[in-house]
């Protein structure tokens, strides 16, 4: 079968196809025709050598993909030869906490990932997708999705009424912005683009903040929130956002970090947080059953995620450029097969 590999460091130009020798099924193993992956950021820091836990020599990337099973293992139980399904980005994080074990090996890292025609799995990694998703859709579930579901209800505890800041309009700020419209939640969202902002008006959002007009975007956050602040930030920015997120949240708010776009480091103002009873939460994805309640939550509400692009797969390198190149609304995804 055919897959793409690439060392972390070589950049997008060290993305390379290659043939790949199939292996026969251990007893709980599940072999998935791979339709359609998605890209995240985290892509392209591997590609560039910034990602923190990407191991050794050349690995199969992308943490997110969806695909029909065609093959089980003799001791397989919980799917069958037809299912669609989609990988947890941590294929060992099955519930609970996240521990050093259950989230060594992430998918496309660590681990091989799915940019490739089949994926084997255990039993155990994978899920079934929403029914009324297609597999372009559903495989922005396990990486975007995820991490915008445990950073609103997981670890940022929001209930309907609650209020929420998203920084930018990439995949996870996307995700979040549809499932909080849809769990009852107010959400402000930031762009540079006009078009943007007006896209995420139409999709639920309920007030709007250009950051190259408004460049205090933190004080008219606390504006438009009557002088409270939000109850979370989806913060993604990293060094060139995280002050400005902690003044946008309210006391006793959360500020739920999911990326570092512009870099990690800075200094961080302890007084900011104990003044104001803040709390910074790192998030990282989720577990196999966040994924599991997302897809049933997607189902109830009809939600359809939102995908920029679709690329073909010989046009893997076009996906990682575009994605780089950070126009896109929503996720930008790879069609492995038809």
């Amino acid at each position: 079968m055919q897959a793409y590999q690439i060392q972390s460091g070589q950049k997008i130009a060290g993305l390379e196809r290659v043939q790949r020798q199939g292996t026969a099924l251990a007893a709980h193993e599940v072999r998935v025709r791979v339709h359609a992956v998605s890209l995240n950021y985290r892509d392209l820091m591997i590609a560039d050598g910034s990602y923190l836990s990407t191991g050794d020599g050349s690995v199969i990337p992308v943490s997110d993909g969806a695909g029909e099973v065609i093959e089980v293992g003799a001791g397989v139980t919980r799917l069958r030869i037809g299912d669609r399904v989609a990988a947890s980005f941590f294929p060992d994080w099955i519930s609970g906490a996240p521990t050093a074990q259950t989230t060594s090996r992430a998918l496309g890292a660590v681990a091989d990932g799915m940019l490739a025609e089949e994926v084997v799995l255990h039993e155990n990694a994978w899920v079934t997708i929403p029914a009324h998703m297609d597999y372009a859709e559903a495989s922005t579930l396990p990486c975007a999705g995820v991490t915008a579901w445990n950073a609103l209800f997981v670890e940022g505890r929001l209930r309907a009424g609650d209020s929420v800041l998203l920084l930018g309009t990439g995949g996870v700020s996307v995700w979040a912005l549809q499932i909080a419209k849809a769990a009852g939640l107010r959400a402000i969202i930031t762009s540079s683009s006009d078009e943007k902002l007006e896209r995420a008006r139409a999709l639920g959002a309920s007030a709007t903040i250009n950051y190259s007009n408004t460049t205090e975007w933190q004080d008219e956050v606390v504006r438009l929130t009557g002088g409270r602040g939000v109850d979370l930030v989806l913060e993604v920015g990293g060094q060139g956002t995280l002050s400005r997120s902690i003044r946008s949240t309210r006391m006793g708010g959360t500020i739920a970090i999911i990326g570092g776009v512009s870099g990690f480091g800075g200094e961080l103002d302890p007084f900011a947080l104990i003044g104001g009873a803040k709390r910074l939460s790192g998030i990282f994805v989720g577990s196999r059953s966040m994924l599991e309640d997302l897809s049933r939550f997607t189902e109830v509400a009809g939600i359809r995620p939102v995908v920029d692009r679709v690329f073909p797969f010989q046009q893997a390198r076009e996906a990682y450029t575009h994605l780089e190149h950070a126009g896109h609304f929503g996720k930008v995804v790879i069609e492995v097969a038809r």
